[in-house]
């Protein structure tokens, strides 16, 4: 990875404004963005509130399972953000979306260590994802809008790899400050929230390549292709593209098993392991974000020549290894294991983070492409209140057996089940289909 590669220069001159005002947000944003992260603020919240009378350990658990489904909940909102961004102005639209999520974590500063706390916390969190999965759901418009199908993935890829990096520095940062005084909340979480104003403000000089007749298009569409907050709209594209459909399926199963992972590892680390701050957040999250970066450039390449199906039934594999390592380093209690189970997992989340990002497109018409990401991730918020929940379930019965790492057990299987099902999809899709702009 060789800095001088991101720079704007590198790219033809019609891109170069957006992108280095996009880069330029980027370096702000993620900061913020740690304030909301679902593994460091798992550990926050699993050490901070040990102990707290009125907050049982049962109880615990739960909140760090709603934590790890906060993401989740703010998908779910996709189609009512979708459907509240079109045919309007989606810069500013976006900007004001990032001033709120920064708002969520700054309040965070003012949670007493109480019960009451506790929960104050994690519903600033899931208020803080809320905001946050508008910005996921209604951006690719303006990559779509902003960037040629040859340079998107390349673009989108960079820009990435900023977020995860900037966003690991934040996640150390936490961690390090909670380690010397929990009463650091008070002044870091404001600190973070700043950073993310900042972002806000430098994302607001983006401007969007065919912004009138886009917010023209989105008007004029049918309203069959708009997105929409009624669930049925999900029936009824799923419906109408059925190789989208089995995608999702695909997705409904793998992504459910690497839900699992989040909360339970938290829990792991501070009932098996007993880690500190510092050492729980480097595991779930600043040593994934920081092993992204190399792999992202690999797996762009890689989505860049084959549609995302033929990607996936690739990609998928890392994930099924990862979960095998954390089961070997959790049923063995091997603590170093868990690092390379950690960074196995970032090598999976570079590639995932394209896909994901990039995936539904290779289906989507242009004019519907919001409505397509609406769907998936509302599909991906579906799973993701389900699975950390189920998680924690199924983990605590196994603990209660002597056997906690065995969850592992089962993400593995959901893992493989994924990967199988994306073979199989290859294996039908028809010769014509392409990636995005190919055809």
């Amino acid at each position: 990875m060789v800095v001088s590669t991101f720079h704007p220069r590198t790219l033809p001159p019609m891109l170069r404004r957006n992108y280095g005002r996009e880069l330029a947000a980027w370096a702000f944003l993620p900061i913020m963005l740690g304030g909301i992260q679902g593994g460091a603020m798992g550990v926050v919240i699993k050490k901070t509130f040990a102990g707290i009378p009125g907050l049982p350990e049962a109880g615990l658990d739960l909140a760090v399972a709603a934590i790890a489904a906060s993401t989740a909940i703010g998908n779910l909102t996709s189609g009512a953000w979708a459907t509240a961004a079109n045919g309007r102005r989606k810069v500013p639209f976006l900007s004001g979306l990032m001033l709120a999520t920064s708002g969520c974590v700054a309040c965070m500063a003012f949670t007493p260590r109480t019960a009451f706390g506790a929960w104050m916390l994690v519903g600033l969190v899931i208020l803080g994802w809320i905001f946050w999965s508008a910005v996921v759901t209604i951006r690719t418009s303006v990559w779509r809008a902003n960037y040629p199908d040859a340079n998107r993935t390349r673009i989108t890829g960079r820009l990435a790899t900023v977020q995860v990096l900037v966003m690991a520095t934040g996640g150390f940062v936490i961690g390090w400050s909670l380690d010397r005084s929990v009463e650091s909340i008070r002044f870091l979480f404001p600190i973070l929230g700043t950073f993310g104003v900042v972002g806000a403000i430098l994302y607001g000089g983006v401007r969007l390549r065919g912004q009138s007749r886009l917010a023209r298009a989105e008007r004029q569409g049918h309203h069959s292709e708009r997105p929409a907050i009624n669930p049925l709209s999900v029936l009824r594209v799923l419906g109408e593209d059925r190789r989208y459909a089995g995608y999702m399926a695909c997705m409904m199963l793998f992504g459910t098993g690497n839900l699992m992972i989040s909360p339970t590892l938290v829990i792991i680390l501070e009932d098996e392991f007993d880690t500190s701050y510092q050492t729980g957040i480097l595991i779930t999250t600043v040593v994934p974000l920081v092993v992204m970066p190399f792999a992202i450039p690999i797996w762009a390449r890689l989505l860049d020549r084959m549609h995302v199906i033929s990607f996936r039934a690739i990609h998928s594999w890392s994930f099924v290894l990862a979960s095998a390592v954390f089961l070997v380093a959790t049923e063995y209690h091997i603590l170093p294991l868990l690092f390379v189970a950690s960074a196995m997992l970032g090598i999976g989340f570079g590639g995932g983070m394209l896909a994901w990002n990039l995936g539904h497109q290779h289906f989507a018409p242009p004019h519907r492409d919001s409505q397509y990401m609406s769907v998936h991730v509302m599909l991906t918020g579906i799973r993701g209140l389900i699975a950390p929940f189920l998680g924690v379930a199924i983990f605590t019965a196994l603990a209660a057996k002597g056997h906690p790492g065995m969850i592992y057990a089962v993400t593995l299987g959901l893992n493989i089940a994924g990967a199988i099902g994306f073979l199989i999809l290859r294996s039908r899709q028809p010769a014509n289909a392409v990636r995005p702009g190919t055809a």
